[in-house]
């Protein structure tokens, strides 16, 4: 990366499935990419719990010493429907609190291979970014090409123009983890001209407090 400027990342959100899926692949890579973040000295933010890649990934993160933050839905804490987080652990009322402390307290997000909760945390974080609520980079790692069939909608939707060709690169993908990292911290976010004058502070004349209910 010479001459490359390089974002500094201390805690990255890492979004993925609370089952394992078919191919062992996937736990592999949820291992490794845990294994990763311990080595760069990158500490973990994710949605608590052991189930599925979300254990793999935070059991690997916690063993090579590095902070383990889960936070997780109330509701996932009766009876011990998630099993034990693995580190610290927030506990919030709903989903969209859930999210919101997510992207507050991340540096950068990745998403491993999931189901519809892990589609929707990665695109509720792509259009927050799209209107300029937050200027961190997003990315998916694209284990044996579970991305492909994602990553060739979202292009269409750009041939389509309903993705404009600079909303498109909010989107980040590498096939390895290293790589991954590499493109998060190399990553320049670049506003819409016309979104970047959107008005999401406290100190907004339209908004007593910072509203992130609007999806595209």
């Amino acid at each position: 990366m010479e001459g490359v400027s390089v974002r500094k990342i201390k805690k990255i959100c890492v979004f993925c499935g609370a089952n394992s899926g078919k191919d062992v692949a996937f736990v592999n890579a949820a291992f490794h990419l845990g294994e990763v973040l311990g080595k760069r000295k990158i500490d973990l933010v994710y949605g608590g719990g052991k189930l599925g890649l979300m254990g793999c990934v935070s059991t690997a993160v916690a063993q090579h010493e590095r902070q383990v933050l889960g936070i997780i839905p109330l509701a996932f804490t009766i009876n011990n429907l998630v099993g034990e987080t693995c580190g610290k652990e927030i506990k919030v009322a709903t989903m969209q609190e859930r999210l919101v402390m997510m992207m507050e307290l991340s540096d950068a997000f990745i998403a491993l291979p999931g189901g519809f909760g892990t589609l929707e945390e990665l695109f509720q974080m792509i259009s927050w970014a799209q209107l300029n609520i937050h200027n961190k980079p997003i990315g998916v790692l694209n284990i044996n090409g579970f991305f492909n069939g994602l990553l060739s909608f979202v292009d269409h939707a750009v041939k389509q123009e309903f993705i404009t060709p600079r909303a498109r690169k909010i989107l980040i993908s590498a096939t390895t983890a290293d790589e991954l990292v590499d493109k998060l911290q190399a990553f320049r976010f670049e506003p819409d001209p016309a979104l970047s004058k959107l008005k999401w502070s406290p100190s907004s004349s339209q908004k007593e407090k910072l509203d992130l209910t609007l999806r595209l």
